[in-house]
């Protein structure tokens, strides 16, 4: 019995093969051939070389919406982790209804991308509104500082859940032992939390990387890009190059864009796993 289903095991395998080759592996070598085509369909793709990606990387918006998406990428990354962080270390004492404190902040993480860009639009707005400023859509500091806001909001208790678990996970005989040592709280965080948690700070910082590159509901939502482009980030630039632009040229053009922003993020989520995990420690 035990060697039949070893023998058939491989088996159980081919459902979940066949969708993620049919579902991804094919459609996503296809891309990159059309990505060297102007095409208005995939079924009368013309081959053109490179000249896609030499238009690609002479559009000011792309170049400007890369620029603004790192921007966005470094200040949510930094504050989405250290109010994680920070959330969980209070969340992991013996704090009263911190069951209930950790759902409250874990639930905007459960609303859509879209949902919550309409509904900060109108926050925002009535706040901007208030103070005599200009709308979102004539406001690009308001629309940076709107989608960092929005991301924050949305991903801090996400993160926090990640965080706890790395915490709960240090044996409290560390922790007396450093105690013991003479150390404080501050030193304890710094030399032993820390470095402990490493695996959960590479985790989290992965994901907040690859969705502050891949951000799209909510930049469509909240600012569209006003003004005047200046908010656009890659995902919505590239969607925009490839559906809002008439002629086949933009479709081969969106499809290289698309392939370099592939390239982009897998290369900076690469860096930062190598040079994090380096830093994580056996426990």
């Amino acid at each position: 019995m035990q060697k039949a289903l070893k023998r058939y095991a491989p088996l159980f395998v081919v459902p979940t093969l066949a969708a993620f080759v049919i579902g991804f592996i094919i459609p996503f070598i296809e891309g990159i051939y059309l990505s060297f085509c102007q095409f208005t369909t995939v079924g009368n793709a013309k081959f053109t070389g490179l000249s896609n990606y030499v238009n690609a990387f002479t559009d000011r918006s792309f170049l400007h919406s890369f620029g603004f998406t790192v921007a966005f990428a470094a200040v949510s990354i930094v504050l989405i982790n250290v109010a994680a962080f920070g959330l969980a270390s209070l969340l992991t004492t013996n704090l009263k209804g911190k069951n209930i404190f950790r759902t409250v902040f874990f639930m905007p993480n459960l609303i859509g991308g879209i949902v919550l860009g309409y509904i900060w639009q109108i926050l925002i707005n009535c706040v901007l509104s208030v103070v005599g400023k200009p709308l979102l859509a004539l406001n690009t500091p308001a629309g940076y500082w709107g989608m960092i806001i929005l991301m924050c909001w949305q991903q801090i208790g996400y993160m926090m859940i990640i965080y706890i678990a790395g915490l709960q996970n240090i044996s409290d005989d560390i922790i007396e032992a450093a105690e013991i040592d003479g150390a404080g709280k501050w030193r304890i965080l710094r030399s032993v939390k820390i470095p402990m948690v490493m695996p959960s700070i590479t985790i989290c910082i992965f994901l907040t990387l690859t969705n502050s590159f891949k951000l799209f509901d909510q930049n469509l939502a909240l600012t569209g890009g006003e003004p005047n482009h200046m908010t656009e980030m890659l995902a919505l630039n590239i969607y925009q190059t490839f559906y809002a632009r008439a002629g086949a040229q933009w479709k081969g053009i969106g499809q290289a864009k698309a392939v370099i922003f592939c390239l982009i993020v897998i290369a900076i989520s690469m860096i930062q796993l190598k040079a994090t995990r380096s830093k994580e420690v056996q426990q």
